[in-house]
């Protein structure tokens, strides 16, 4: 049973930066996929990102040239930095990991951000 943790939210102005990390309680190299995921109130729950175990990296539109999914192995973290943040990206993100593409066995618990205007 591998346990993830995030950490790294909180609340900022449009514009501004953060940086998400999910740590692994073991090694994140055997997972053949990494995710975050977001859920904004009211909404359903969608992936924001992802990252194969080749390194390759998934984005999608609405982030894509704002934020970058990024992994590092030898600490077990996988890292999500969001730049030029806007009020539609308020939401819970979650970390994610899973043995085959789109297949997630592993959750965390999530971490607010909340973005002003």
């Amino acid at each position: 049973q591998v346990r993830l943790a995030e950490s790294g939210g909180g609340l900022v102005q449009a514009g501004e930066s953060l940086r998400l990390s999910c740590a692994a309680s073991g090694s994140i190299s055997n997972f053949y996929v990494m995710g975050w995921f977001r859920q904004a109130p009211g909404k359903q729950r969608e992936l924001v990102a992802d990252i194969l175990r080749d390194g390759s990296t998934n984005a999608a539109d609405s982030v894509k040239g704002r934020f970058t999914i990024s992994r590092d192995n030898a600490k077990n973290t996988v890292y999500l930095q969001m730049n030029s943040l806007k009020p539609e990206d308020t939401g819970v993100y979650y970390c994610a990991a899973g043995w085959h593409l789109t297949v997630y066995h592993y959750w965390g618990q999530g971490t607010q951000v909340t973005v002003s205007s």
